[in-house]
């Protein structure tokens, strides 16, 4: 499908406003300049990758040129190379550019998590000397690249795609970035080359042709489904007129609806078993034995905290560099992907380099198209269902659907009540027909058949009215329904949210210094002083790393005023150890005594029965 002037002016008249955080070196810019500046690469499984062309040479055409290879070869492009290194003179530059820029941390990740998250944080960053990674001078030597195109040219610009599903118009925004810094720069999890991120707009066209907007999605990071939604009158929806505000992540460049720092949280493949049994075992405690939490933590535990996973810390502060309408820089016109150019629809590679990460942390993504596999993506070929809109009806459909609705409900009634009148029917005649018959001995065996049927019937006929009593309440909650539609009432705002990622709260953000610097260095200085024990004194050395740990935890808990929660948890566990104990050591008089008092209960209960 062409595009027509129409798909131009609705991605014009909502396009986002995107704020990022200071310190952001490389903002949306379009695919031709990146591709000329990249080499084309094949990497077949067990063998050292092969360059197919040159940088300088590509060419979208030339990227799209059929090739035979092996169907497990992985295609992918390269934006720096170590010659690319030496000519941008990168040794020349030291230090953090994103702190040259401006960048402050924040609190410490670490101090906002426990010695579980810190030891895995730990096996996290051995990981990368062991897994494929970006080195960290592409880094540099990407923006250093990017600055000098947009010394050529300096442009912002997105791509947008129309797309008419479902009685919804959707408007998807994606942009385009040289690089991916979030490891190198802000200490987040990963670096790639190339990064593709999206929001999409779901908008409906009223009977008088007035388009307006209902629903937004922001891609980010793993979310998915329902929790990426929120609807356009949601008050964490911010808007300059009718563009949506969107705070990018800095370096990662995911996009959130509030300006904040957010929690991340990665897990290592190898612990997964390990993330589930705990996420299981808080479940139980909270929900089940409905047990006390320390209240600085309970907001982290009703985000899915877990011992076993990574913390790491996502800046969208939104005090750095504006783009939109009204702000420091405007975006160009948006570059149509309607239809798909041959450049995203012919090529399934990777847009970087690939460093054959296990866990892809480190592997350029692919197109707005492809899944780094090479299959479709979701959000492209199902926009409204990878939002969860699958089961949302747009609103000027709304009204039309729950009368249709129960239009088929009341059809379904009137089915009921013939089927019960036939059923009563069949019921009244079995029984007369059981009664002249009860009592003749050689018709017993058919006696018993009626009575069997009988109860067949009578359960089928109960669960019709049954069914006919519940189709009434929910006629009379859809009337009510209909009512507030008509009243142009949507609902509730958030019914659909299960997981909402917020930025992280002043309670987590409390602790002082002195805080942070033992959160930085705790876990180094127990692992050295372990070993230091086990050299030193090896016999003793269970007695002692018990010590050790549990002035570890006391530090801990006052450094982060949880002293009161430390003890009450401690009690339990003591209580609950003392029981056990209790139980096993005296299991045969606890058995004996449990018989006794049952023999004595049920005494009681047949003399009660007996004298009355």
């Amino acid at each position: 499908m062409s595009h027509t002037p129409l798909d131009q002016d609705l991605l014009r008249r909502f396009e986002p406003i995107i704020h990022y955080t200071k310190g952001e070196q490389f903002f949306p810019m379009d695919v031709d300049p990146y591709i000329s500046n990249c080499s084309l690469w094949m990497q077949k499984p067990g063998q050292e990758p092969t360059c197919l062309v040159i940088d300088g040479e590509l060419t979208t055409d030339k990227l799209i040129n059929p090739r035979l290879s092996d169907t497990e070869a992985v295609y992918f492009l390269r934006f720096i190379e170590d010659h690319d290194l030496v000519k941008l003179g990168v040794k020349a530059f030291t230090g953090n550019i994103a702190r040259q820029k401006g960048f402050r941390p924040g609190r410490g990740r670490l101090s906002r998590v426990g010695y579980s998250s810190r030891f895995v944080d730990v096996l996290f960053s051995v990981s990368l000397f062991a897994r494929g990674r970006v080195p960290g001078d592409t880094a540099v030597g990407a923006w250093l690249e990017y600055e000098g195109l947009m010394r050529e040219k300096e442009y912002y610009s997105y791509y947008g795609r129309v797309v008419r599903q479902d009685g919804w118009i959707v408007l998807q925004y994606w942009f385009f970035y040289a690089f991916n810094n979030w490891r190198s720069g802000f200490a987040g999890v990963n670096d790639h080359e190339s990064d593709w991120e999206m929001i999409c707009l779901y908008l409906y066209e009223e009977e008088a042709g007035e388009i307006k907007p209902e629903w937004l999605a922001y891609a980010s990071h793993d979310f998915h489904g329902d929790d990426l939604r929120r609807r356009w009158d949601d008050p964490e929806v911010e808007k300059i007129g009718e563009h949506p505000v969107v705070y990018a992540g800095a370096g990662s460049h995911a996009s959130y609806f509030s300006k904040g720092e957010y929690m991340t949280e990665v897990v290592l493949p190898f612990l997964t078993p390990l993330v589930r049994l705990v996420d299981q075992y808080q479940r139980f405690w909270r929900e089940t034995l409905k047990q006390y939490q320390p209240e600085t933590l309970q907001e982290m535990y009703h985000t899915k905290f877990n011992l076993f996973r990574i913390p790491f810390i996502d800046y969208a502060r939104g005090d750095g560099l504006s783009i939109g309408v009204g702000q420091a820089k405007e975006w160009e016109a948006p570059r149509l992907l309607n239809p798909p150019p041959t450049w995203l629809a012919q090529y399934r590679g990777l847009w970087g380099l690939y460093t054959c990460d296990p866990v892809s942390g480190e592997d350029a993504p692919a197109g707005p198209m492809y899944n780094r596999n090479g299959s479709v993506r979701h959000a492209w070929f199902d926009p409204v269902g990878w939002a969860g809109l699958s089961k949302v009806v747009p609103p000027h459909q709304a009204l039309t659907r729950a009368k249709s609705r129960r239009v088929e409900i009341v059809g379904k009634q009137e089915e009921i009540l013939n089927m019960m009148v036939e059923k009563r029917t069949q019921l009244i005649g079995l029984s007369l027909e059981a009664e002249s018959i009860q009592g003749i001995p050689h018709l017993k065996k058919q006696y018993q058949a009626y009575q069997i049927e009988i109860k067949t019937l009578s359960a089928e006929l109960a669960g019709l009215r049954s069914k006919l009593n519940s189709n009434n309440v929910l006629l009379e909650t859809i009337d009510r329904h209909m009512q507030r539609l008509q009243m142009g009432d949507k609902g509730p705002l958030r019914t659909h949210i299960h997981h909402a990622h917020h930025p992280v709260s002043d309670v987590e953000l409390r602790y002082g210094r002195l805080a942070e610097i033992w959160a930085s260095i705790s876990m180094g200085v127990i692992m050295m002083l372990s070993v230091g024990l086990i050299l030193f004194a090896p016999q003793r050395f269970g007695f002692w790393i018990m010590i050790l740990l549990g002035l570890a935890i006391f530090v801990e808990s006052a450094f982060r005023k949880q002293l009161q929660g430390l003890i009450t948890i401690l009690t339990n566990i003591l209580a609950i150890i003392g029981s056990l104990v209790l139980l096993y050591k005296f299991s045969l008089q606890i058995m004996m005594v449990a018989v006794l008092l049952v023999g004595g209960y049920i005494i009681w209960q047949n003399l009660r029965e007996f004298l009355e």
